[in-house]
């Protein structure tokens, strides 16, 4: 079964056919072509938290390749409520052809998936936010070409954006930099797992001015993500030195661009300056999300 929980499993050459896949449908949607190879297919959107472009990327990106998509929230299915994870898998794996799931524990999408009769695709969970690291690699292809060698500086918490992009970089030969405050930095099991699987570019510094240094993307994402709201004030203390603004960037070479998967809480972790300046492409990388999503049904469906 062609699951995508995380990137773990996936070689580099595996993760740029991909890529190089998603280019290809691109450019043909940007000339009006349609290929619908997933026509007739039905796609399952099973979501505990709320999303935007997730769930528009993935709907829309199931149309264009002419298919359709079913949406439930997490009220709707009850994920281990009103029915077991177990029995709600095997019913909706009747119904559809594969299934996107977007919920807060990593456990439910393993558990998930270990009891689907078809492909599984992790659109978000609290420990991988792979479809989001597809994306941004995608992004800096097309700005920078060859991935290998370069430098992306993560400057905030080190959560499920962080850990997927740590994991796609390493996967690519890209270097992959950490800027946080103590405890919130990458946990010990994933560092391990890291060193023992991937065995990439990865650094942890805690000064953000030394850590955008030489960096081609300076990258950023909320302080406080879904599910921490009760922490967002003590976050904010600790992570106020962390804010991507004008004069963090005067530290970073002309050449590096700002990347943010978004929302963003503007006058947070990143300014208006910076976000709606010259070197952010928060917007094309949100577009790509659809592209490389595009290219991952195809491969989940066998297409």
């Amino acid at each position: 079964m062609r699951h995508f929980l995380d990137l773990l499993d996936w070689d580099g050459d595996q993760i740029l056919k991909l890529l190089k896949a998603a280019a290809r449908m691109k450019k043909g949607l940007l000339k009006g072509k349609h290929k619908p190879r997933l026509a007739g297919k039905v796609l399952g959107l099973i979501f505990e938290k709320p999303s935007l472009r997730t769930r528009v990327s993935f709907q829309a990106g199931m149309a264009q390749l002419g298919g359709e998509a079913i949406f439930l929230n997490g009220t709707d299915v009850g994920l281990g409520k009103r029915e077991s994870l177990p029995d709600i898998a095997r019913t909706v794996s009747e119904y559809v052809d594969a299934i996107v799931l977007r919920t807060f524990q990593h456990d439910n999408v393993v558990e998930f998936a270990r009891w689907s009769y078809k492909p599984v695709i992790n659109g978000l969970s609290d420990y991988h936010h792979p479809c989001q690291a597809l994306g941004d690699l995608l992004t800096m292809r097309e700005y920078f070409g060859n991935l290998e060698g370069r430098t992306l500086a993560f400057i905030g918490d080190g959560n499920n954006v962080a850990r997927s992009l740590a994991i796609a970089c390493g996967k690519v030969g890209a270097r992959f930099v950490l800027s946080a405050p103590a405890g919130y930095r990458f946990d010990q099991p994933f560092l391990e797992m890291y060193q023992t699987h991937i065995r990439g570019q990865l650094e942890e510094i805690d000064d953000p001015v030394k850590a955008v240094t030489g960096a081609d993307v300076i990258y950023t994402d909320v302080w406080a993500s879904m599910g921490q709201e009760a922490e967002a004030k003590e976050r904010s203390k600790h992570f106020l030195p962390y804010q991507v603004n004008a004069e963090l960037m005067k530290a970073a070479p002309e050449h590096a661009k700002v990347m943010h998967c978004l929302p963003a809480h503007r006058g947070e972790e990143i300014t208006d300056e910076v976000m709606d300046g010259p070197q952010s492409i928060a917007f094309p990388q949100a577009g790509n999300r659809m592209h490389a999503q595009k290219a991952l049904l195809l491969w989940a469906m066998d297409a």
